[in-house]
């Protein structure tokens, strides 16, 4: 028997979640996200748990570390900090002359800690100067875009949040009213209008994780399965979008693109 909690955004449900499936006494819990993770290892420290796009979940406390997690926690880790070097550089390639781009993010996410001066540090070599705008609510997305856009950004980068992502035609219409091209990671992002989504590779993280559960199941402790982390990636471009914008994506960066939305 399977056992679904959904929050749809609602951290505050998360817990009362949490409790409901510990009393049922489950083999495993499949986790999904940073916060769904902390509310199940806080309702429960015996009950293997098993986790999914979590960002840093060294930083989180939810594993001692990577290769041994150390307590009833495991799963596969989305940190990876060449991701929004990534990203800028997929900009610059996009738009001759970019001086500026704007980021949103959201400040208690602990991966956009991890990931600052690395994405700093990548900005940097590409001479592009990034301004930082935090959203910590669906309420504040429309004036954090016209902020960015006061502050002439060029384009948008938004770092993967649930936050964010939840919020994604609402994200991405405030920042077509703009014109600022949108570089995010979710598909929900590219579909909702935005030009580019860079990524771990969904197919690849839910098969990971899959085996993990399995080996969970066969009797094997979280305790001793490393977490993983991302090996594939994909492309997806938003043609459309970029038709809308007036910009011409190079022949190049089709051919590297996993998918094109037309």
């Amino acid at each position: 028997m399977v056992q679904r909690r959904y929050a749809n955004g609602n951290s505050e449900l998360l817990r009362s979640f949490a409790d409901d499936l510990v009393r049922l006494r489950p083999d495993v819990i499949l986790c999904i996200g940073t916060e769904a993770t902390l509310a199940a290892k806080g309702a429960s420290t015996t009950i293997p748990i098993v986790m999914m796009m979590v960002g840093d979940p060294v930083g989180a406390g939810l594993v001692l570390g990577l290769s041994r997690p150390g307590a009833n926690v495991t799963g596969y880790s989305t940190a990876f900090p060449e991701l929004e070097a990534k990203r800028a550089s997929l900009l610059h390639e996009l738009i001759p002359g970019l001086e500026r781009v704007g980021v949103i993010f959201n400040p208690n996410n602990p991966l956009f800690r991890l990931n600052r001066a690395n994405s700093d540090a990548a900005y940097h070599a590409l001479r592009i100067e990034p301004i930082y705008v935090d959203v910590t609510s669906s309420a504040q997305i429309e004036n954090a875009i016209a902020q960015l856009a006061r502050r002439r950004a060029q384009a948008l980068i938004v770092l993967a949040d649930p936050v964010l992502n939840t919020n994604a035609a609402t994200l991405v219409g405030a920042a077509q009213r703009y014109a600022l091209p949108t570089v995010a990671e979710g598909r929900e992002m590219v579909e909702a209008g935005g030009l580019i989504s860079y990524q771990p590779n969904l197919t690849d993280q839910i098969d990971r994780v899959t085996a993990m559960i399995d080996k969970v199941l066969r009797g094997s402790r979280p305790a001793d399965i490393p977490v993983e982390q991302p090996t594939k990636f994909e492309l997806i471009i938003n043609l459309k979008t970029a038709r809308t914008l007036g910009l011409a994506i190079p022949q190049s960066l089709l051919l590297r693109a996993d998918e094109v939305i037309q």
